[in-house]
């Protein structure tokens, strides 16, 4: 196996882990948001999308079928829409109060571009078809 199909599970192993850090901090009002517990605010739980996403991508990036790349692809690029939503919503400063960005959200991004490149690169050997004509 090549070496991104294993960089790609690490990184869908850490945007599981980054859903359960601290994403940002609104220290006036003494909240902490995290993907699965954003109490105190408005946002609901948008970890829980990362979870159910990074788990589809970490099943369809072991099945060796072009079906399972091509729908890889696809929840990658949602995968990837869902973090910079996350990232500009939670981070936005609200009423003249701006919370604290921490390490979480920095991880989630990163991690859902890293599953992309992944999905990009796919170990798969197409079949060759030796009745084309050139």
């Amino acid at each position: 196996m090549r070496l991104i199909k294993w960089i790609g599970f690490a990184a869908a192993i850490t945007l599981i882990v980054s859903c359960f850090i601290t994403w940002a901090a609104l220290p006036a009002r003494n909240i902490s948001i995290s993907g699965v517990d954003a109490t105190g605010t408005s946002f609901g739980k948008p970890g829980y999308f990362h979870l159910v996403l990074s788990g589809l991508f970490i099943i369809f990036h072991f099945i060796p079928r072009i079906w399972a790349k091509r729908t890889n692809l696809a929840v990658t690029a949602i995968n990837l829409a869902w973090a910079a939503r996350n990232y500009f919503l939670i981070t936005a400063c609200r009423a003249g109060e701006c919370p604290e960005k921490h390490t979480g959200i920095y991880l989630v991004v990163i991690c859902s571009v890293i599953l992309l490149i992944a999905a990009l690169f796919p170990d798969m050997k197409l079949p060759q078809d030796d009745n084309k004509k050139e």
